[in-house]
């Protein structure tokens, strides 16, 4: 088992990130829900999936079999970080929350949990022995 590769860890995350902030973002604009902020967090729930799956992948492709504990870890931070610098402040002030009440959120903790085991599945299914 190697250690992890931060750069390709960094780079998978902000793909993670883009697919899941899009999904997020472009949920609103199908009204398929009656509560659009519900139906945002369905979304990336679901898309979330996918694009972890495809972040792995990416971070797997040129990399040998790495703990998924800490590859799943150093990748969620990486998205709390960049949550809190661009999300945020672009997405949640203007539509009148704030930093406390995104991360204050048990939704967004679940959507941690989801992360890490889909890094988990990811690691079962890329790495290479």
């Amino acid at each position: 088992m190697q250690t992890i590769n931060f750069k390709r860890a960094s780079i998978a995350s902000l793909i993670i990130w883009i697919l899941g902030v899009t999904a997020f973002v472009g949920s609103y604009y199908i009204p398929l829900m009656d509560n659009a902020d519900e139906q945002a967090n369905w979304f990336l729930t679901v898309a979330l999936i996918p694009a972890i799956l495809i972040g792995v992948y990416v971070y797997y492709r040129r990399s040998n079999r790495t703990n998924w504990l800490l590859l799943g870890g150093f990748m969620f931070f990486n998205t709390i970080l960049l949550d809190t610098m661009i999300t945020v402040p672009l997405f949640i002030i203007p539509a009148g929350g704030n930093h406390l009440s995104f991360f204050g959120d048990p939704g967004f903790w679940m959507l941690g949990i989801e992360y890490m085991l889909i890094v988990a599945l990811a690691n079962f299914l890329f790495s290479r022995k």
